[in-house]
């Protein structure tokens, strides 16, 4: 049993991880350009609400019901307008305050949203990354392997405006690192505490939150920073290849 902990430990590391591979694609290309934020900031929002609403919303409503299901998604948006709503906008309104320079605080404020936005999403992945690995190591691995292929271009996401906005490649892999340790943490606060109580129950509320989280910061922040960028049709090019893109991996899966 131990060594199956172990090995369900690791998967959940190496899934939630794998979202420094993409902090590493935003972080060294060579001052991104508006053209790359614009695609990779539009990719993501696909990839985020792709995923909200086939995998996250879809489940809860299999686990505790429709209404249930959207009372909850509508919580966890309602959650993100209150956080969205509390966090400073001072620098935004300064006069003083050039256009590139608002650009810059939009776009590190985007990649911290993003950040926390994904580590909220990877705890509940972590645990249930963990628990197919105890039932089934095979079912674990599909599990691990479906949630890094989405953690690469997330990473990506957090990173990109970080260090665009920032400069310090540090500071956009840190964030990228920090936002993919929390399906890490998921699964081993699973193992040490939430295995006896958690239930399809508690989970299908969680996942379906989480789902509100990740449509509200697509639509509030991935989607209109990339069209503020002024590669408007890029934009809707990059939401669309991201759900395309994990729609495939996700069906590839099945």
């Amino acid at each position: 049993m131990n060594s199956t902990v172990g090995f369900a430990l690791l998967l959940s590391t190496l899934a939630g991880l794998s979202t420094t591979l993409g902090s590493l694609l935003g972080i060294f290309v060579h001052q991104p350009g508006p053209r790359f934020m614009t695609l990779t900031l539009g990719f993501s929002g696909g990839v985020m609400i792709l995923v909200s609403f086939v995998e996250l919303l879809h489940g809860g409503i299999e686990a505790i019901g429709f209404a249930p299901a959207h009372l909850a998604f509508f919580g966890g948006m309602g959650a993100m307008f209150l956080i969205d709503a509390l966090i400073p906008h001072d620098y935004m309104a300064e006069q003083h305050h050039t256009e590139e320079e608002k650009r810059q605080g939009q776009l590190l404020k985007t990649g911290l949203f993003v950040a926390l936005g994904i580590g909220i999403h990877n705890f509940p992945e972590g645990m249930a990354a963990f628990a197919g690995a105890l039932e089934d190591p095979s079912l674990g691995i599909a599990i691990a392997v479906a949630i890094a292929l989405h953690n690469i271009p997330e990473g990506l996401a957090v990173s990109a405006p970080v260090y665009a906005a920032t400069g310090s490649r540090a500071k956009a892999f840190w964030w990228s690192f920090l936002s993919g340790v929390a399906e890490p943490v998921g699964a081993g606060l699973a193992a040490l505490v939430l295995m006896p109580f958690l239930n399809e129950t508690v989970l299908g509320f969680v996942l379906a939150a989480v789902a509100g989280v990740m449509v509200f910061i697509s639509l509030d922040e991935l989607v209109p920073v990339a069209r503020s960028l002024g590669e408007e049709h890029l934009s809707i090019v990059g939401v669309a290849s991201g759900m395309m893109v994990m729609a495939f991996s996700l069906w590839m899966l099945r």
